[in-house]
């Protein structure tokens, strides 16, 4: 069942009757719904499983995408990384468990499809793809003036004192480059992730465990490993503990500074959401769910410098500083074999090509692809059965370089 043709939900019957038939059920109680096969359901019906908190998208005009779809791009040809047999397009797609993709070019839809459970206007969970939101605003509070990169996360979040997190800066956190010991192994069930996951209700937790019952509780129990500041490492805290950040610095939940700050004045076509935990705090580090144009509508706001149209949304600074990336020696020591030379900052990933390459990436596939040589943008939700993104780049890298090159040449 470790193909997209064999794993599809829909001919497998995933949640399928009224009701489901027993073993044809999903549920969040058994940690069934981030189990494969049936996660290839489960991300495309979030909602249906997990409390959430909706992130308004106002009464205002949607941003219309023209559609111009072309007809030579699933023909496109790579070699993926680590092969010498060639791949086109439309079969990495399968590949890399493909729920849906849209790829704009200079604004305009020229690619789109959707696969298993995903609908045209369907939520999907976004996972990780969440930081780069967080990212965001953290840095136009920055440009702002109202957060300083330098100041101690304990000046705005006193409750991490005794944490691992007491010694760490802003910019420490924001950046990834904390030293703090935590294992975000997802095939590992005894890692840290897991009991993060748990204290946050993403994952099941039983009456008896005596383990932190909701984020916040679990950020206080993370201890400190080495010194701050010195290499890249990526762990998940660090999101959730900026987004505790941008709560107390601006008085708002996050859901509402997506609404006010991206989500209306970029025209979204659909309210988005956030998962919440068992106090209704929006788990920053991966709880977005939002509709795939949607997740393009973002990455072509950033292409564009914060604009649309005629009307600067995010300051052109706060994009200019997310595009220079980050400290590329910090981030070699973290061994990410397919991501040699890329780099890491305000919770987005550089790829430091002659592209300018810029992505933000979530567990099981889910990915915003920015490159502004070729003013192109891919937004993708995907239902991998390996949580790691190494399992899906040599497939999925080659093959976005392999489209803007096209694109490009093609016009």
């Amino acid at each position: 069942m470790h193909d997209a043709q064999s794993s599809d939900p829909v001919s497998l019957g995933w949640m399928q009757g009224h009701p489901p038939a027993e073993d044809r059920r999903i549920r969040a109680g058994d940690a069934g719904a981030y189990r494969f096969p049936q996660i290839r359901w489960s991300f495309s019906h979030y909602q249906e499983l997990y409390p959430t908190k909706p992130i308004d998208r106002g009464i205002g005009a949607v941003q219309v995408l023209p559609l111009r779809l072309r007809d030579d791009l699933d023909a496109v040809c790579f070699e993926p990384t680590g092969s010498n047999i060639w791949m086109r397009w439309d079969a990495s797609l399968a590949k890399n468990f493909t729920d849906g993709i849209v790829v704009l070019h200079r604004g305009a839809r020229v690619y789109e499809r959707y696969f298993a459970a995903l609908k045209e206007r369907g939520h999907h969970l976004c996972a990780s793809v969440t930081k780069s939101f967080i990212g965001t605003l953290a840095a136009w509070l920055i440009d702002e003036g109202r957060l300083d990169p330098s100041a101690p996360i304990t000046e705005w979040i006193p409750e991490l004192q005794h944490s691992g997190f007491e010694q760490a800066r802003v910019e420490q956190v924001m950046h990834m480059t904390t030293a703090i010991r935590y294992d975000e192994t997802y095939a590992d069930p005894q890692a840290d992730i897991w009991k993060h996951l748990k204290a946050g209700g993403v994952f099941p937790r039983s009456a008896d465990d005596p383990g932190p019952s909701c984020f916040t509780d679990y950020l206080q129990t993370v201890v400190q490993s080495g010194e701050h500041g010195k290499q890249f490492a990526y762990r998940t805290p660090n999101t959730d503990v900026l987004g505790w950040l941008l709560k107390r610095v601006t008085g708002q939940s996050i859901t509402d500074l997506i609404a006010e700050r991206i989500w209306q004045p970029m025209g979204a076509e659909r309210d988005a959401a956030m998962q919440i935990d068992p106090i209704g705090f929006e788990f920053s580090g991966g709880g977005l769910l939002a509709v795939l144009r949607d997740l393009a509508r973002f990455g072509e706001l950033m292409r564009c410098g914060g604009r649309v149209g005629d009307r600067q949304i995010i300051p052109s600074a706060v994009i200019h500083a997310i595009q220079r990336g980050g400290d590329r020696t910090k981030f070699a020591p973290a061994g990410y074999s397919s991501l040699p030379g890329w780099s890491y900052a305000f919770m987005w990933w550089h790829a430091h090509d002659d592209h300018e390459v810029y992505t933000a990436r979530g567990v099981h596939g889910q990915t915003i692809y920015i490159d502004p040589k070729a003013e192109m943008v891919i937004a993708r939700f995907a239902s991998h059965p390996m949580a790691a993104n190494v399992h899906l780049d040599p497939h999925s890298l080659p093959a976005y370089r392999a489209l803007a090159e096209h694109l490009i040449r093609e016009g």
